[in-house]
């Protein structure tokens, strides 16, 4: 399956919403960075291996796995050089019968291997020649993708590892960074509203996730400022209040430490990068400095 450019469908119409993406063209803090999106995402990895950080919990990518993600779930991707990867968004609630909860499955059966191909392939090609119908053809695919997840989950090619406390702790806390990335909250705070001490919580967050509790706030955050700033109407004094950030000036050292640039300078590359869309971009480590 070769790696199409990105193909959005835009309009008022049936299948409004519905994105095919491949990350490999993707600036790298789009899937990079842990974040949570208002549609449901499904994931397909044909070539190469990764990993996803999905509900605060890290997990290996082989080839043929398949990673359905439910609207308000954090999330990033960190997949090899060599992978080929197609991502499907689409918009949350409605009729579609997605499953409720993260889903990830190996699928080694060759038939349902194909399947999912060819429902994405059909989809691009539906994308890339903007027949009459486009949308009642985009809707009717995403469904029969509900159809294929559901079967595959009852035929049991779901990965479920077993939990430990560390993880549900993990999962918990990616849940709170969901509801109040936005507030001044930090990881303290939140890890009190847990019933647990920050000490606490780092630990068990860097056994789940490999990432401190500190750490997922703030990719959380810079995900959301690079989104923003890319509005470039929106001032960077109301991207930061909407933020939680006590002043501009702390804002701008948030940015400056994580990526080394102001967010004037962010927002110019990101400009840059966003008009340069056909050119494949590499996705190798998101631009956050460890803690």
């Amino acid at each position: 399956m070769s790696a199409p450019a990105d193909q959005v469908r835009r309009s008022d119409q049936p299948g409004d919403g519905i994105r095919l993406l491949s990350p490999g063209q993707q600036p790298g803090w789009t899937y990079g960075l842990l974040h949570d999106r208002p549609e449901t995402t499904l994931l397909w990895l044909t070539r190469g291996q990764g990993k996803i950080t999905l509900g605060g919990l890290r997990r290996g990518l082989g080839t043929h796995s398949a990673v359905f993600i439910p609207a308000r779930t954090l999330f990033a991707l960190d997949l090899g050089p060599q992978s080929l990867a197609l991502i499907l968004h689409a918009p949350a609630g409605g009729d579609i019968p997605f499953p409720e909860s993260p889903l990830h499955l190996r699928v080694r059966d060759a038939l349902a291997q194909a399947e999912l191909t060819s429902l994405l392939e059909a989809m691009q090609r539906e994308l890339s020649r903007g027949r009459p119908h486009l949308g009642d053809a985009l809707d009717a695919y995403v469904r029969l993708a509900a159809v294929w997840l559901r079967r595959q989950q009852q035929e049991g090619t779901a990965d479920r590892p077993g939990e430990s406390a560390a993880q549900r702790l993990s999962e918990a806390y990616a849940a709170s960074v969901v509801a109040r990335y936005r507030s001044p909250a930090g990881p303290g705070e939140m890890a009190a509203e847990l019933g647990v001490t920050g000490t606490h919580l780092t630990r068990a967050c860097r056994a789940a996730c490999g990432r401190s509790a500190q750490r997922i706030l703030s990719e959380r955050k810079l995900h959301e400022a690079h989104r923003l700033l890319l509005a470039r109407d929106l001032p960077v004094a109301t991207i930061a209040e909407g933020l939680g950030f006590a002043s501009p000036a702390y804002f701008t050292r948030f940015i400056r430490k994580q990526t080394g640039r102001t967010p004037s300078e962010l927002r110019t590359t990101a400009g840059q990068v966003s008009g340069s869309a056909a050119r494949p971009l590499q996705t190798a480590r998101p631009p956050l400095r460890r803690f």
